[in-house]
C-alpha cells in the first residue's frame, strides 16, 4: 500500500473538471485508489463521491493506492494532483 498527502492548490478546488480527469487517471491503473478528506474517505473512480467531499483550496487530502500497480499508479497520480490539482 501507498500513500501520500496532497495540498490543493487549483483555486476552486476539486471541482467536476479536475474530479472527471482524476477518474480518468485512475482507470489507467487496476490498484484501488482511495482519497480521503478528514475522517472521510471514497473511492476515486466515483466522480459524484469525490466532489461530494467537497475539497477546497488549501485543504490537504490523503490519496492511498492499494494494488498490483501501486507503485506505477501512486507516481502518476501523484504526479497528477501537482500537474492539475
Amino acid at each position: 500500500m501507498k500513500t501520500f498527502e496532497y495540498t490543493i492548490t487549483d483555486p476552486v478546488g476539486i471541482h467536476a473538471r479536475p474530479a472527471g480527469l482524476l477518474v480518468k487517471e485512475v482507470k489507467k491503473y487496476t490498484s484501488t485508489v482511495t482519497v480521503a478528506k478528514g475522517e472521510k474517505a471514497v473511492n476515486a473512480l466515483k466522480l459524484m463521491a469525490l466532489m461530494g467531499l467537497g475539497i477546497k483550496q488549501g485543504e490537504t487530502v490523503k490519496v492511498t493506492v492499494e494494488g498490483a500497480d501501486e507503485d506505477a499508479a501512486a507516481a502518476g497520480i501523484e504526479a497528477f494532483f501537482k500537474a492539475n490539482l
